[in-house]
């Protein structure tokens, strides 16, 4: 490869001399060897032209190919210089310092620039002449305008004729301009506009492109190199097709020394001394891009200051005409910012320049364009569309790639800010998407994100709130799915929330005929089914079978093909409705009985001494007014009961005929019994007059125990049979304190080693030491039993033995470490209420069917499985949800796929009912509409289950290399399908995943798959066991933490109206000192002040007279009354509603100690073995290429 080097000499002297002496500003020309000396044999013809020089490097050689070597000549400032002329055939000797100097300066050359060229590179039809080259240059633009057009933006549009003029007594006649920067593209006479003037200041592209507005550097690379080598980021300078030379313009080169020193350096805006005035770079297109200093190889900034500051490039991407739709994408390319390329819909050709967005703006518009630079040291300037802005050092950034060798590198820094941003997208949805949205027909609607508050109108698809796909398009075939390697997935959370102005889903009673269904597939009745025969049979658009209709529901069609009955039939209208079992849909062909709560509470010595006993007491009977009802019923029909245990286990009678509650104790807890049946279980408004009473006793009885073992296994065992006798399905709330070591079944070992976490052998601790309390969740689903966890340890309790009963069973586990009542009755309290309270249902089961070709193969959740189709749960509620991931048994056909998700329940009135959800997908075989229509939230919650279901076989490396892989194949499919004619030195993002690198760095340094020895084997146990039944919105937000200054909440309005502040991104470089921020999770909440917070906040809100006096220990916000105090508390409440735990708030100055912990949440900063957001995003680029080639 060779480089050729076009400088202008400065010197006051007309002969043709060579300078070797350089000035700041240069360019090169990436060429191959023959068509450097076809160049060569032109420019020998340009003898007569002063104040031009040439040298052509031989980096493999460090040689020169000239003929003739080197020679002294003296220069007007009387200065020895090694000096050579190319044209000379002198011989002159070469002193060695020099022949040193050019091989410092070859390797520089070699280890900055990689070149891909291809073989058409300025194939033919050079201008040729030994004359000045005539014509004209518009001010400041890119090209040569005909004599009546000005193109738009100074862009060459497509197929546009250039008029070049005269060119050494020449006509070169018209050229047509390439469209586009794409490889093998040629002039349509073979010609190439004139691209080496004004005195070396146009660097000419070394992309697959015959554009002259482009060329990629990167450092550091080490020589040599091939063609065939791709190169990441860009500088680019506007390149004037025709100029006129002078020799007017005299101008003092620097020394070579200083040459070397400033090998990145390129020209800055302003105008130079070897520039013509009409050529001001000051003057650049509106689609300008400023690009910082590169100063990690030495720079030493020039003595004039608009030289050397400010580098900007030109990108000429653009939407082109005609063609196939596109998807918009976000692109990455160079240090400059944000540009946006629109693409017109239906092109995926040729394509326009237009100008950028301003850099950090995402919105529904066409795709943007993110710069990312390999370049060492080129620290990010904020600046807009067509400016030009100085760059500032105090920037920070991250190193991005390693550095050349031998050479000095300062440590290099984008702006974090300048990636895309989760904050960004989240509000442009919000003020776009929110309000009503209609769910589609005859397929599915992409849905607003998650975090997104809208009303869906059923139209005949599911809520995306019930249902909820990662593609909203179905691939055609497995071929497509597994090149493109996209997850195919719902998530399904069956009994999610709606909101207050949605429709409750309408219950369809059918009676004895029970739910109509196809005959070969049994998929229940939706909008899809086509009635034919005058409404005698309906075809199945799952199976394509045709069923008879039975006469009870028979109805005659209409005009359209429709039933007349229709509005009458919610299941041949609706996406989502309920229908009412009959007995072939019951166990035992019985229908089931009203389910039951039972509440067993530790009573041993550690349990009375950290205050639990005391608080359920006094406050479970007030929670029990909320137990859950059926909609439009006055009291719930739910029972209850109560139990204690510690090494025995007492049951009580709650019978109100009794007068006073009875206690049965049972002590053989090898082989339990339930001592009674009849007064166990009650209804609430039964167990009143004795309740007060019991609860009063056992905070008396037990107040003084001095038992300290206690048992666990057995006390399930109990729970469940008591269900068992009572032939009900119902949950157990098992409250505990203790490690289970009393010698009984379920007893457990401590094995706390978390110097094993984060190692390959930290299954050993994370995975169930025994099987027992596995087994005895297969037991409590097949009663219809689930079991919520209440854990207060004081020590390891060993979670992760404990979690399969409750996630098996669809159950839940609440973890309360070093339980305090100050601190911590509240939020147990919270929690306890929740869960009483929130929908449920009891004794599930969820089948999924999809139509012909598509076969639901992975299944993620707390669920228990006895075959390959059937998911069983004790119980599910409103805060749960499974993922199906979707394969392919054939090609899809041309139309729409089809998903039904059935779940079978009994109510808490005790209903066996069904209720359905119906989903529609267009099927498609365009990668481009695949890519557009994909659900990041979707696919970011199932990319997380997956990740924590490989980590129970794998070890944490496998499954974060596991995790890259895929993220990078996704990107690496859509740049090869959908933009493969950009160039490979761009990061390009599809708009719909421009956020998939962010999520995908947080999911592999998320504490419950990579924490490491700083957490608690318990913690990551709990952590774990949170995940696959997660909803969407909780595991973004579990992924990604939200970020808000409470201290800017406008105080004018009423609490209850207050809204939150606009979030930033979870980077600590936001937080300012001079505000008080909320940081939450989900799971933990983080309330950070800065130093230098104003003192009426913190003495409104925590009565201290100054931050440094705060009394942050006990993380309790104080009751005042004032405005700002009821404010806070306010927004402490409100973000706690409806999150996967209320949260654990924790008070931490700036610099306290716990700011390090808390630093772990802020996910785009680096942590001590994780990469930051900038970081990991080079990294998969680094990988995307490596696929690409």
């Amino acid at each position: 490869m060779f480089l050729l080097k076009i400088i202008a000499s400065q010197v006051s002297c007309n002969r043709p001399v060579l300078d070797m002496q350089f000035h700041h500003q240069w360019s090169v020309l990436a060429l191959t060897k023959n068509q450097a000396v076809r160049m060569i044999t032109t420019l020998r013809k340009w003898r007569e032209v002063a104040h031009t020089g040439l040298q052509l490097l031989n980096f493999h050689k460090n040689q020169w190919p000239f003929q003739g070597g080197m020679r002294t000549t003296p220069t007007a400032c009387n200065e020895g210089v090694a000096r050579q002329s190319p044209f000379h055939s002198g011989t002159g000797a070469v002193p060695r310092r020099h022949c040193s100097a050019f091989r410092n300066l070859a390797q520089r050359f070699g280890g900055m620039y990689r070149t891909a060229v291809p073989s058409t590179f300025m194939q033919a039809g050079q201008p040729v002449g030994d004359h000045n080259v005539k014509g004209a240059v518009n001010e400041g633009r890119n090209y040569v305008t005909p004599d009546t057009t000005v193109p738009h933006n100074g862009q060459i549009p497509q197929n546009m004729m250039l008029q070049s003029g005269t060119v050494c007594g020449r006509n070169i006649g018209q050229q047509a301009f390439p469209p586009q920067c794409t490889a093998n593209l040629e002039m349509n006479n073979g010609k190439t506009p004139m691209m080496t003037v004004n005195g070396g200041t146009h660097l000419i592209s070394n992309l697959p492109s015959n554009s002259p507005n482009d060329v990629r550097q990167h450092a550091p690379f080490n020589p040599p190199h091939t063609n065939s080598e791709l190169i990441s980021a860009k500088i680019s300078v506007p390149s004037t097709t025709i100029a006129t030379l002078t020799p007017t313009q005299i101008g003092t080169a620097p020394s070579m020394q200083t040459f070397i020193g400033n090998i990145p350096s390129v020209p800055g805006a302003g105008t130079f001394p070897h520039m013509l005035p009409s050529h001001s770079l000051q003057q650049m297109a509106p689609s300008t891009e400023i690009v910082p200093p590169l100063p990690s190889m030495g720079f030493v900034p020039p003595p004039d200051p608009s030289m050397g500051q400010r580098y900007f490039g030109t990108h000429n991407i653009a939407p082109g005409i005609g063609g196939k739709a596109e998807t918009k994408h976000t692109t990455f390319g160079g240090l400059t910012g944000i540009d946006t390329f629109p693409k017109a819909a239906g092109s995926s050709g040729p394509q326009m320049s237009m100008p950028p967005q301003i850099p950090g703006a995402y919105s529904n518009s066409p795709s943007g364009s993110l710069g990312l630079s390999s370049v060492p040291s080129a620290p990010p300037v904020n600046y807009g569309t067509g400016s030009t802005g100085t760059a500032e050092p105090s920037m920070r950034g991250e190193i991005i790639g390693p550095p050349a060798a031998g050479l000095y590198q300062q440590k290099p820094r984008l702006d974090p800010n300048l990636m895309p941003s989760v904050v960004q997208v989240i509000e442009e949805d919000r003020s776009t998407r929110s309000g009503t949205f209609p769910t589609g027909y005859p397929t599915a609607e992409h849905p607003p994100l998650t975090s997104t508050e809208f009303i869906a109108q059923d139209q005949g698809i599911c809520s995306p709130k019930f249902m909820r796909s990662t593609l909203y398009v179905a691939p055609a075939s497995s071929d497509m799915l597994k090149n493109s390697q996209m997850p195919f997935a719902v998530a399904v959370t069956p009994f999610a929330r709606l909101h207050p102005d949605e429709m409750q889903l309408p219950i369809v009673d059918l009676g004895e005929l029970g739910p109509v269904r196809c005959h070969r597939c049994k998929a229940y009745m939706c909008p899809f089914m086509e009635f034919q025969d005058g409404g005698r049979r309906f075809r199945c658009p799952f199976c394509f079978a045709s069923t008879a209709v039975d006469d009870s529901y028979f109805a005659h069609l209409d005009h359209t093909g429709r039933r007349t009955d229709i509005q009458h039939r919610p299941e041949q209208y609706l996406g989502s409705y309920e229908l009412v079992a009959t007995k072939p849909y019951c166990k035992n062909g019985l229908k089931p009985k009203e389910p039951a709560f039972i509440f067993m509470l530790d009573v041993s010595y550690s349990a009375v001494q950290c205050g639990l006993v005391s608080i359920f007491c006094r406050n479970i009977r007030n929670l029990l007014d909320d137990l859950p009802k059926e909609v439009g019923q006055v009291k719930s029909s739910l029972r209850i009961g109560f139990a204690t245990y510690d090494q025995t286990i007492h049951f009580y009678n709650l019978k109100s005929h009794i007068g006073q509650p009875e206690m049965l104790v049972v002590g053989d807890v090898d082989d339990v019994f339930v001592p009674l049946v009849d007064g166990f279980l009650v209804t609430l408004e039964e167990a009143d007059v004795v309740l007060n009473s019991l609860l009063h006793e056992i905070e008396k009885i037990f107040g003084e125990t001095r038992i300290t073992e206690t048992i666990l296994g057995p006390v399930i065992q109990a729970g469940l049979d008591a269900l068992k006798c009572a032939d009900r399905a119902g949950k157990l709330f098992i409250f505990h304190t203790n490690l289970p070591s009393l010698d009984a079944p379920g007893k457990l070992k401590n094995r706390d080693d978390r110097k094993l976490l984060g190692t390959d052998k930290e299954k050993t601790v994370l995975q169930p030491h025994i099987d027992f309390y596995s087994k005895l969740g297969e037991e409590c689903v097949k009663a219809g039993c689930a079991v919520d966890l209440f854990l207060f340890p004081n020590s390891f309790v060993d979670v992760a033995s404990l979690s399969p009963v409750c996630s098996l069973t669809g159950g839940s586990i609440y973890k309360y470490q070093y339980f305090e009542t100050q601190k911590d009755s509240e939020r147990f309290l919270a929690d306890l209420s929740h869960d009483i309270s929130r929908e449920i249902v009891f004794d599930v089961m969820i089948r999924v069917r999809t139509s012909t070709g598509l076969r639901p193969t992975g299944f993620f959740g707390s669920f228990f499985m006895d075959n390959s189709t059937d998911l069983e749960m004790g119980a599910i509620d409103c805060d749960q949800a499974v993922h199906v991931e979707i394969r392919h048994d054939d090609k899809l056909p041309e139309g729409s796929a089809y998903l039904q998700t059935a779940v079978l329940f009994t109510s808490c009135s005790g209903q066996r009912r069904l209720r359905i959800h119906n989903l529609a997908l267009a099927v498609s075989s365009d990668y481009n509409q695949l890519y557009r229509v994909a659900d990041l939230d979707c696919l970011t919650s199932f990319l997380f289950k997956q990740a924590e279901y490989v980590l129970r076989d794998k070890s944490p490396k496998e499954m974060r290399e596991a995790v890259n892989a895929r993220c990078a194949h996704m990107l690496a499919t859509y740049r090869e399908k959908c933009s493969e004619h950009a160039p490979l030195g761009q990061l390009i993002l599809p708009e719909c995943l421009k956020l998939l690198p962010l999520f995908a760095n947080c999911i592999i340094k998320n504490d419950a798959l990579s924490g490491g020895s700083d957490i608690s084997v318990d913690d990551r146990a709990y952590l774990m066991h949170l995940i696959p039944s997660l909803r969407t919105e909780d595991a973004l937000t579990l992924l990604y933490p939200t970020v808000f200054p409470i201290s800017d909440l406008i105080l004018e309005q009423q609490p209850t109206e207050i809204t939150l502040p606009t979030c930033i991104r979870a980077s600590y470089d936001n937080l300012l000192p001079e505000k008080a921020y909320m940081i939450f999770n989900g799971i933990m909440m983080f309330l950070w002040i800065g130093l230098k917070v104003p003192q009426d906040w913190v003495q409104d809100v925590f009565n201290s007279n100054s931050v440094a006096h705060l009394n942050v220990e006990n993380h309790v916000v104080p009751e005042r009354d004032n405005a700002r105090s009821r404010a806070v508390r306010y927004v402490i409440e409100r973000v706690n509603v409806n999150r996967l735990r209320h949260m654990k708030l924790f008070m931490i100055r700036q610099q306290d100690a716990l700011e390090a912990w808390m630093k772990k949440f802020l996910v785009e900063d680096r942590t001590s073995s994780m990469p930051s957001y900038v970081e990991y995003l080079c990294n998969i680029h680094r990988e995307i290429r490596g696929l690409l080639t």
